[in-house]
């Protein structure tokens, strides 16, 4: 019995990492400064260079399969959605919900890394929708998604502004309009990271919170002007990709516009230090930035204002 309780117990403190079990190498949004606004394709130096970092990583289905009962006993409805019309072609999402309760909660949009939209991404859409939201993850590789580096960096690369940008609209209609959400945030790590940035940026005052985990940034004043939710971004001190100096412009220039931001460096963390199955992974800076991120989604999108 106790033997069967402490495998529960694991298989449940797995589950809560879960959000961060997700291996991040590159990104597809704008570069900053160096890159036009709308450029979302990116600067192919600062992919390679990160897809070479991460030559040996892969996704790692195992967490989502161990996380996956739990996230059921606690109640989460999980299915596939047509949301995004591309052309007349449907392109279909994963939605996770409050088995009860569901109706007119509140809503976020979930971005995956640069692997696309696999198991562990649907897991961390079920976590969410165990915290009380209409969890909606996207998919911006239309049906595709990779396995390995090569194939990830080939699929990040084809991501067109446009296209993603329609596609993120459209999931916000999708919560709002047809689900009923009260209120809609987006939550993206590395590649979805910047893609939550550039979700606020295109949707202004229809969006209500975004967390940006390791994401690109821009420091253009102009193009942050746009920007109407609040936002918390998540940091890490050793990240070369996304270097503290740039997070600073970035907390400064949001500083002097006025726009409501909370940003978090923390002390010795690398990139993807939330991600439990890679080499740069941070418990103690994970479980911090988890704790930030569902207390903010909490304070924006379910208390009354």
């Amino acid at each position: 019995m106790r033997h069967e309780t402490t495998k529960r117990l694991l298989a449940w403190l797995i589950a809560l990492a879960l959000p961060f079990a997700t291996v991040c190498a590159a990104d597809g949004s704008p570069t900053g400064d160096e890159a036009p606004a709308g450029d979302e394709a990116g600067d192919g130096g600062y992919a390679d260079r990160m897809a070479e970092e991460h030559a040996g990583d892969a996704p790692t289905p195992g967490f989502a399969a161990e996380g996956e009962d739990a996230a059921q006993d606690a109640g989460v409805t999980g299915e596939r959605v047509a949301y995004f019309d591309l052309g007349g072609e449907a392109v279909e999402g994963y939605l996770a919900r409050p088995a009860a309760g569901a109706e007119g909660a509140p809503g976020v949009i979930v971005i995956h890394e640069w692997w696309g939209l696999n198991d562990n991404v649907e897991t961390m859409a079920r976590m969410l929708a165990q915290q009380g939201y209409q969890a909606l993850a996207v998919d911006l590789y239309n049906g595709a998604s990779a396995d390995s580096p090569a194939a990830a960096r080939e699929l990040m690369g084809a991501v067109d502004a446009a296209t993603a940008k329609d596609n993120l609209r459209q999931a916000h209609a999708y919560l709002s309009e047809k689900l009923g959400a009260s209120r809609v945030g987006v939550i993206g790590w590395c590649f979805g990271g910047a893609w939550s940035l550039q979700t606020a940026l295109t949707l202004g005052g229809d969006l209500d919170a975004a967390v940006i985990y390791y994401g690109r940034l821009l420091t253009d004043e102009s193009e942050l002007a746009k920007l109407e939710a609040p936002v918390l971004g998540l940091f890490g001190s050793e990240d070369q990709g996304i270097p503290v100096a740039s997070v600073r412009e970035f907390e400064a220039a949001l500083a002097k516009l006025g726009k409501p931001a909370s940003i978090h460096v923390y002390e010795g963390a690398d990139h993807a230090f939330a991600n439990p199955s890679g080499q740069r992974y941070e418990p103690q800076a994970a479980k911090d930035a988890w704790a930030k991120t569902t207390a903010f989604l909490e304070e924006h999108l379910k208390q009354e204002l």
